[in-house]
C-alpha cells in the first residue's frame, strides 16, 4: 500500500489526467514560473485577470436581473453560479493572473524554492493590477449605460449587490472569504489535473458555480461589483433613478472607505486564509513535505 501511494505522487507521462500528487508537483512548478515572471509581463496578466472576473461580474448581475418574473431564489443563484464561472475560464485557459489563485505559490515557498520576496512581490502586482483591470472595467461598463438595460432593473441589481456587500460585518466577510478562496483555489488545483482545454472548463465550473451560489466573498470579483455600484450611485442620471423607483440616498452606504474597511479588506484577509492554509499548505503537507 505505501508503494503504490509513493508511485502515485511521482510524475508521469502519458495523456491520462494528473493524479492529486502529479498536480502538486506541477503547482510547485508553476508557482516558480509565476513568481519569476518580469513585472510588466506580471502587470499587465493581472490586468487582464481583474477585467475577466469583471465579465463575470456582468454575467453574474445580468443573471439575477428577473426583469419581473418570478423565480425561485435558490435557481437564480445557482445559474448565477453558472455564469460567473466565465471569469475563472477566461484566467485559466486565456492566460492571466490573479491574486487568489496565486495563493498557491506558496507551495514552492514552503519547498524553499522561492523566497518570501518572491511571493509577496508576485501577490502585491498580481493584486493591484486586479483591482486596475475590475476598476477600468466597471468605468467602461458605466460609460456603455448599461445599468440602464431592462429599463434600469440591470442598474437596480448592482446597486444591491454593491450594497448588500458593504453591509457585512468584518467577521462575517472575513469567513465568507475564507470560504470563497478555498474554493477559488480548489478549481485552480482541479485544472492541474487537466490536460485539455475541456478538461480544464469542466474543472472550474463546479467549484466556482458553488462559492457564487453560496454567496461567499471574492475580493477581485468585489473590486467590480462595489465600484460599479458606486458609478452608478454617483453619476446615474435622474431618469434611471425615476425608471426604479428609489433615490441615489438609498444607497449612501456605498462609499470608497465602506468598500476598502467594511469589505475589501476582510475579505482579502479570509481569501488569503482559505487558499494558503485550507489548500495550498495542506496539499503541501500531504504530498511535498517530505520531499523537501
Amino acid at each position: 500500500m505505501v508503494e503504490m501511494e509513493e508511485n502515485e505522487n511521482e510524475p508521469t507521462s502519458g495523456f491520462d489526467e494528473l493524479l492529486p500528487g502529479e498536480m502538486a508537483f506541477k503547482a510547485q512548478s508553476i508557482g516558480i514560473k509565476k513568481a519569476h515572471l518580469d513585472f510588466l509581463s506580471t502587470f499587465a496578466l493581472a490586468i487582464m485577470a481583474g477585467a475577466f472576473i469583471a465579465l463575470g461580474c456582468i454575467f453574474f448581475t445580468i443573471s439575477q436581473t428577473s426583469g419581473g418574473v418570478a423565480v425561485p431564489w435558490g435557481l437564480m443563484r445557482v445559474v448565477g453560479g453558472f455564469t460567473f464561472s466565465l471569469g475563472l475560464i477566461l484566467v485559466i485557459v486565456g492566460g492571466a493572473e490573479l491574486f487568489t489563485g496565486n495563493n498557491l505559490i506558496i507551495m514552492a515557498w514552503a519547498s524553499r524554492q522561492l523566497s518570501t520576496w518572491r511571493v509577496l512581490r508576485n501577490w502585491g502586482i498580481v493584486y493591484v493590477g486586479n483591482f486596475v483591470g475590475a476598476v477600468v472595467t466597471a468605468t467602461f461598463v458605466f460609460w456603455g449605460q448599461h445599468y440602464e438595460m431592462d429599463k434600469g432593473a440591470v442598474g437596480l441589481t448592482a446597486l444591491n449587490i454593491g450594497l448588500g456587500k458593504v453591509n457585512l460585518d468584518f467577521v462575517q466577510a472575513l469567513i465568507l472569504g475564507i470560504l470563497c478562496n478555498a474554493m477559488v483555489c480548489m478549481a485552480v488545483w482541479l485544472t492541474y489535473s487537466a490536460r485539455t482545454v475541456l478538461g480544464r472548463v469542466t474543472a472550474i465550473i463546479f467549484p466556482i458555480a458553488g462559492f457564487v451560489a453560496a454567496g461567499f466573498e471574492h475580493c477581485v470579483a468585489n473590486m467590480y461589483f462595489i465600484p460599479f455600484a458606486m458609478l452608478i450611485k454617483n453619476g446615474a442620471p435622474d431618469s434611471f433613478w425615476k425608471s426604479i423607483g428609489t433615490t441615489a440616498a438609498s444607497y449612501d452606504g456605498l462609499t470608497w472607505g465602506a468598500f476598502f474597511l467594511k469589505n475589501l479588506l476582510p475579505v482579502t484577509i479570509g481569501n488569503m486564509i482559505g487558499g494558503v492554509f485550507f489548500v495550498a499548505l495542506a496539499y503541501w503537507v500531504i504530498y511535498l513535505h517530505k520531499k523537501t
